[in-house]
């Protein structure tokens, strides 16, 4: 058995210096919460149907563009994907019938990525399998609450978006006095 040396042993205790929490950082942490959860629950219903969450994205991202299509890369910017990753994602959708490409009419080197009929059939499906489920994910909240929470969600996307946009054309980190938060804040 070791002795303590005594300088050790005789040093006065002092309580630890008090040590941050990330309890400011809760309100964060429930957005990323909440959207993975989605994402995990969202698998598991569309799975029985064939349909991945890769799948889902690229179908989601181009019903929301119109009719014009889109071209790969503008997609894999959309997505944040490398360009390869989208095009075997566009090959297997293109194999299974969801998706076309094309040649762009003002750019014969960039396809277009075009829905087919087979694929909007898909999309009307992911649209009643997601409305079902998104129903049993706002149960409890009143149609006020939901809407409320909805305006909420769109606010703070737009700030974050903002915030992107300024640190862009910046080019530089974030103020440091912007970077500090009391414990109080969510």
């Amino acid at each position: 058995m070791s002795a303590e040396p005594d300088l050790i042993k005789d040093a006065p205790r002092t309580a630890p210096a008090k040590r941050p929490t990330a309890k400011q950082f809760r309100f964060g942490y429930l957005i990323h919460d909440v959207s993975r959860l989605r994402r995990i629950v969202m698998d598991d219903v569309m799975r029985p149907y064939g349909i991945t969450r890769s799948q889902w994205s690229v179908l989601s991202a181009l019903s929301r563009s119109g009719n014009g299509g889109m071209t790969q890369v503008d997609l894999a910017r959309l997505l944040e994907l490398g360009k390869v990753t989208v095009g075997g994602l566009l090959e297997r959708l293109e194999t299974s019938g969801q998706i076309e490409r094309r040649a762009d009419d003002s750019d014969g080197r960039a396809r277009r990525v075009f829905i087919t009929e087979q694929g909007y059939e898909t999309i009307r499906l992911m649209i009643a399998v997601a409305s079902k489920t998104n129903k049993k994910m706002l149960r409890g909240l009143s149609a006020e609450e939901a809407k409320i929470a909805e305006r909420v969600m769109f606010k703070i996307k737009m700030n974050l978006k903002d915030i992107h946009h300024e640190h862009e054309l910046s080019g530089q980190a974030s103020e440091p006095a912007v970077l500090k938060s009391s414990e109080d804040d969510l």
